[in-house]
């Protein structure tokens, strides 16, 4: 795992490219954990802030997310589906919510010819895990 810090005081980012192993797959996408801070108001969880860079035509893995997740689409456009509920196609600007233990059927850029960036926001234990593959 590559750690790169930047400290300005008194706000310090932190900056990791995270290996396959951390998120328990081997991803097609670009995983890159922007901030990974413990919650001082909330005991045991700590707040994850990821990008997720889909180069044209790349998806994830059917999975699911052990920590609540919010996701913002910040460039190109990114299919999703939860198990239960309809595909959706969500544009730059748009977001959406999934709550803890959701199967994540469908995660992809939606466009086979243009890069897409995705932001992700999570609130989850220490021990849980970002990404859990689903079995066939």
């Amino acid at each position: 795992m590559n750690v790169l810090r930047f400290c300005a005081a008194p706000l310090v980012a932190l900056t990791l490219t995270v290996s396959a192993s951390a998120f328990a797959h081997d991803p097609s996408e670009k995983v890159t954990v922007l901030q990974d801070q413990m919650l001082k108001n909330v005991p045991g969880k700590k707040a994850l802030m990821i990008e997720v860079d889909y180069k044209p035509g790349q998806s994830s893995i059917a999975h699911k997310h052990d920590g609540t997740a919010m996701a913002y689409v910040l460039s190109g456009s990114i299919t999703s589906q939860v198990k239960g509920e309809n595909e959706i196609t969500y544009k730059a600007g748009e977001y959406w919510y999934e709550p803890a233990g959701s199967e994540h059927l469908v995660s992809k850029n939606a466009s086979a010819t243009k890069p897409a960036r995705l932001l992700v926001f999570m609130v989850l234990s220490p021990d849980e895990k970002v990404l859990v593959p689903l079995k066939n």
